[in-house]
């Protein structure tokens, strides 16, 4: 196995880790949630770059980098609207069910035309949409968990300030998925058969 997917199978292997440190209460969870989060998001941008760099492009990568992407954003989400609901900050972080609902609904469009597209020779490519998306939405997860660091270390960084900020910020993030979806299905339609 090359680097790239070895990073990849990191990122993978994170995911349950980052959502131990988001769950279980321990001094300074949300802190240990981020650094994972962080070296998760670190080996996105790697794993591609090396790859590409050093010709180590590989069928698994190709399937296992969107996926870990996915999983990694999808748990992320999950697990705020789950802090967000339960009361275990001062302040709504304003993602809810709708949120993950319309984000995970995405990637499996993408995921279901990519398949198809498979099937006629066709690669989905990642699209500026898509980048700016997964970019966008990473940003939004980080800032989140920092300020949640930040209530840890004494500092009321969430608060109905803050609160907006992420209800920006998460609805940017969700306008973004929705409208790379559509790029990407109007982009892909004509390979689906209606027939």
């Amino acid at each position: 196995m090359n680097l790239p997917n070895k990073l990849t199978l990191l990122r993978i292997i994170l995911v349950p880790v980052f959502l131990v440190c988001m769950y279980w209460a321990f001094p300074y969870h949300f802190t240990a949630a981020l650094v994972i989060f962080a070296i998760a998001s670190i080996t996105d941008a790697l794993d591609g770059k090396i790859a590409r760099s050093r010709n180590l492009v590989t069928t698994f990568g190709k399937f296992a980098d969107p996926l870990a992407d996915k999983i990694l954003v999808l748990a992320a989400f999950a697990a705020m609207a789950d802090i967000s609901a339960g009361g275990m900050t001062e302040t709504s972080l304003h993602v809810n069910g709708i949120v993950v609902t319309i984000i995970a609904a995405r990637e499996f469009m993408v995921s279901g035309l990519r398949l198809v597209t498979a099937e006629k020779g066709v690669v989905v490519a990642a699209g500026i949409w898509g980048k700016l998306k997964t970019a966008f939405t990473m940003v939004t997860q980080v800032v989140i968990l920092l300020c949640l660091c930040l209530t840890e270390f004494g500092i009321p960084a969430v608060n109905g300030v803050t609160g907006w900020f992420f209800f920006a910020l998460v609805w940017i993030s969700v306008a973004l998925t929705i409208i790379s979806g559509a790029v990407y299905l109007k982009g892909y339609w004509k390979y689906i058969d209606m027939k």
